[in-house]
């Protein structure tokens, strides 16, 4: 089934590219992991064909927002458990919060999106109570364009260029493995297969 290294990396493209399109995709919310170690799960907004670049949304207020700002390394790993399929990816990381992709992916968000960066408080902010941290006035609701101007300044994206990807499939009879590296963003890239 994977006989070559170009069909592997073909087929961890397709699983990346579709899960940044697809909802319904198992790798549509892969974990991100930054460098003190944190992990969280992330919507796929964005991959391009040549594995060359993954788009999250974020808030700019959150400490993962601030450390990947002052590391610029971030780490995907995603999983499809009826392909039998887990990618690992990592490379430089950047967080833009102004500029044509922050402002390209503010505007193809839904409103509802776009109101969770309404929040009042940064996320991991302490309360008294369980809540959303959103105003009142749009709490449940789907908020007006005037409602969300406010939001905008705390909408962030951010942006993996990975240089080092892990495939790994899972068969009865013998799971494969392939790594892939480059020397940076925009290079081919360079695989070998390795032991599971």
């Amino acid at each position: 089934m994977f006989e070559t290294l170009d069909a592997v990396l073909a087929d961890a493209a397709a699983h990346l590219t579709r899960a940044a399109r697809d909802r319904k995709s198992p790798m549509h919310v892969p974990v991100v992991g930054t460098a003190d170690g944190d992990l969280r799960m992330m919507v796929l907004r964005a991959c391009d064909a040549g594995i060359g670049l993954l788009r999250f949304h974020t808030d700019a207020r959150s400490p993962k927002a601030q450390l990947i700002g002052a590391n610029g390394m971030a780490s995907v790993l995603a999983f499809d458990p009826e392909a039998k399929i887990q990618l690992r990816v990592k490379g430089p990381a950047r967080i833009e919060s102004t500029g044509p992709v922050a402002d390209a992916a503010w505007a193809a968000a839904s409103e509802y999106a776009r109101r969770c960066y309404l929040a009042l408080g940064a996320p991991g902010s302490p309360t008294d109570q369980p809540r959303s941290g959103l105003p009142v006035e749009v709490e449940g609701i789907r908020p007006s364009e005037e409602q969300l101007l406010p939001a905008r300044e705390n909408f962030a994206v951010l942006l993996v260029q990975p240089t080092l990807l892990d495939w790994l499939f899972l068969a009865h009879g013998g799971h494969r493995r392939a790594q892939f590296a480059r020397s940076g963003p925009g290079q081919d890239w360079q695989g070998t297969w390795v032991i599971p």
